[in-house]
C-alpha cells in the first residue's frame, strides 16, 4: 500500500471451491493484475475526474477483468478466490497519505473535522462509481447482446468500491493517530482484514496485524467482496433506476463503515486535545 510519503503496507469465491495449489501466476495472471491494480489505483485516487474519463476507465477495468476471469476458470479457480486474489494484488498499491498531506489537501483541517471531509469525500467517490456503472447497465439493459458484459462491469465496479473504503480506513488511522506496524504488504493486509470485518485496527492485538492472510481472513475478505458485489446487482436495472440505487447504496455503506471505523479508533487512540 502506497504513500505519497513512505511506503504503507485481492474477487469472487464459490462456496467449496479448492484452495490454489499454491503454485505461482502465470506471466499473463502478473500482466493482468498489474494492469487491474493500475486502473483501480487510478479510479481510487482522490479529487473529481471528468465522467466520461471514469466511464473509459471502468470499460478498460471491465475488459481486463473479463480476461482475467476466463483464464481462472479456466484454471479452476473458485470465483470468490479469484476476486480475493485479485483485490489482494491491488490493495499493497492504493495510494494512502500521510496525515500532513491529509491536511494539506483538505484545506489544512486536523481532527474530527478532516475525518467528516475524508468520510464525505470517499462517499461521494463510491456513489460516483454506483452511478456511472448503474448507467452503464442501464443502457445494457436496452441492447441485450451487451448484456453480456455486465458481469465483469460489477467485478469492476466492487473493486474499485473496496478500495476506495480500504484508502479510507488507512487514511482515517492516519487522522486519528493510529499507527500500523510493518512494511507496504503486511500494513495493506492489515487494512484489508479491517475492512473485511468493517471495523478499525487495534495495533496492540498481535492477531490484528498479520504478515499474512490467515483462513478466517481470506474466508472474511471473500464474505465481503461477494457482499459488495451482490450490492452492485443494483444496477441492473431498466433506464436510469440502476444508477440511482447504485449510487445511493455506495453512499450509504460508505459512511456506516467510516462511522464504524471511526468509533473504533476513539476508542483505540483519542486525537490530541485541540483537534477534535
Amino acid at each position: 500500500m502506497t504513500s505519497e510519503n513512505r511506503q504503507t503496507g485481492a474477487m469472487p469465491d464459490d462456496s467449496g471451491a479448492a484452495e490454489s495449489s499454491g503454485a505461482p501466476h502465470d506471466d499473463a495472471a502478473g500482466e493482468t493484475h498489474h494492469e487491474v491494480a493500475e486502473l483501480v489505483g487510478r479510479l481510487a485516487e482522490p479529487g473529481e475526474m471528468d465522467g466520461a474519463e471514469r466511464r473509459r476507465l471502468l470499460g478498460r477495468l471491465s475488459r481486463a477483468l473479463a480476461t482475467g476471469a476466463k483464464k481462472a476458470k479456466e484454471s479452476g479457480v473458485g470465483r470468490g478466490r479469484w476476486l480475493a486474489d485479485v483485490f489482494m494484488a491491488v490493495a499493497p498499491r492504493i495510494p494512502v497519505r500521510d496525515l500532513e498531506t491529509l491536511s494539506a489537501h483538505h484545506h489544512g483541517l486536523i481532527g474530527e473535522a478532516l475525518a467528516d471531509d475524508l468520510a464525505r469525500t470517499a462517499a461521494k467517490a463510491t456513489m460516483a462509481v454506483g452511478a456511472i456503472g448503474g448507467a452503464l447497465a442501464a443502457a445494457e439493459f436496452a441492447a441485450p447482446p451487451l448484456l453480456l458484459s455486465t458481469p465483469a462491469q460489477l467485478v469492476a465496479e466492487t473493486l474499485v468500491v473496496a478500495a476506495i473504503e480500504v484508502k479510507l480506513i488507512a487514511e482515517l488511522h492516519e487522522v486519528y493517530g493510529v499507527q500500523v506496524p510493518g512494511g507496504g504488504t503486511q500494513r495493506a493486509i492489515a487494512f484489508v482484514t479491517a475492512w473485511s470485518k468493517q471495523r478499525g485496527v487495534d495495533p496492540m492485538a498481535p492477531a490484528s496485524v498479520t504478515l499474512a492472510l490467515g483462513t478466517a481472513a481470506k474466508t472474511a475478505l471473500r464474505n465481503r467482496l461477494m457482499r459488495t458485489l451482490g450490492r452492485h446487482l443494483t444496477t441492473l436495472g431498466p433506464f436510469l433506476t440502476g444508477a440511482v440505487a447504485g449510487g445511493a447504496l455506495n453512499r450509504a455503506a460508505t459512511r456506516k463503515l467510516s462511522e464504524v471505523v471511526r468509533a473504533d479508533l476513539r476508542r483505540h487512540r483519542a486525537l490530541p486535545p485541540g483537534t477534535s
